[in-house]
């Protein structure tokens, strides 16, 4: 029952990593950096073995190089180039595609409605909560794509899974 707190502390700091970004189109550093932390106790937890616990972190290795790789392009901010590694590490390599599939078609509809929200709502007209996403010179939120990417691809990975049905069991 501990390990699935874990599991719900992943998905509400994934949460309010997206709120934020909306809300000041950034995801702070303490809140990446907890995000991946907190998967070395809730992996001792559940006890999965080391071959589990490095195929989490090299895919996380992978996805870090990769997004500061995109993040050098201005692909990603850097909170985005952080948090897609810190997600990883809990969706592991057998949710990977899902997560990267979602965050990848969920990006792309922000945008888009990011994109046509711009040109039709007034800036003086918006309220104060996610009144930078509207302004012409900033990025996209990308914080919720990653956000729903974790949340799709969650029952892919075997790990999460395990903690998902300890709440539907317990809950």
């Amino acid at each position: 029952m501990i390990a699935s707190l874990f599991a719900l502390s992943f998905f509400a700091m994934c949460l309010f990593a997206a709120l934020r970004d909306i809300e000041t189109l950034t995801i702070p550093n303490w809140l990446n950096a907890w995000l991946a932390f907190l998967f070395l106790p809730a992996c001792i937890l559940a006890m999965p073995g080391w071959g589990v616990f490095f195929d989490h972190v090299l895919i996380a290795a992978i996805a870090l190089i990769v997004s500061f790789f995109l993040f050098g392009f201005g692909v990603f901010g850097g909170g985005d180039a952080k948090m897609i590694p810190a997600v990883m590490i809990w969706i592991g390599p057998a949710g990977g595609m899902d997560f990267m599939f979602a965050m990848a078609v969920v990006g792309g509809l922000l945008a888009l409605i990011v994109l046509i929200a711009r040109r039709l709502v007034p800036v003086p007209t918006t309220p104060v909560f996610g009144s930078a996403v509207l302004e012409e010179a900033h990025g996209i939120p990308y914080g919720v794509a990653i956000a729903a990417g974790a949340f799709m691809a969650a029952p892919a990975s075997p790990f999460l899974t395990k903690f998902l049905n300890e709440i539907i069991v317990f809950g």
